[in-house]
């Protein structure tokens, strides 16, 4: 199974769950592309001997988090279902974590890209010295 992994800032960070007399879990939100116009909020979560790792963290944080993908199949009344789920199995500082700052722009914006037509004039006007 292949792992994932994921940098942002931890938004939310709950406390272990006791789903069964054998069984723990807790959740975790982490914020990605925190300064743009359509920030990702991932929900992920740890289980058994993993829920600790949460506990060096604080909400604001930045991390890296390594994760597998889970999908399952439920067949309910409705049904067969499919649930999928984040499984996180480390949590690191994200390097050379510095925070940006709350005016940050991207460097590059899509209203300052040129349009097709200036793209075709400027195109037009390359002279093809390359030798092949």
């Amino acid at each position: 199974m292949a792992s994932f992994e994921v940098n942002g800032i931890l938004k939310i960070k709950s406390e272990t769950q006791m789903v069964s007399e054998k069984f723990s879990k807790r959740e975790f939100v982490v914020t990605t592309d925190a300064n743009t116009q359509y920030p990702q909020y991932i929900s992920f979560q740890l289980t058994q001997d993993k829920c600790g790792l949460l506990d060096r963290y604080n909400v604001g944080d930045e991390i890296k988090v390594s994760f597998n993908l889970r999908g399952r199949e439920w067949n309910g009344p409705q049904g067969v279902r499919y649930f999928n789920s984040l499984e996180a199995w480390r949590l690191e500082r994200a390097s050379g974590q510095q925070a940006a700052p709350s005016n940050y722009q991207p460097a590059y914006q899509a209203s300052q890209a040129p349009s097709t037509e200036q793209f075709i004039q400027n195109n037009n006007a390359i002279v093809d010295d390359l030798p092949f």
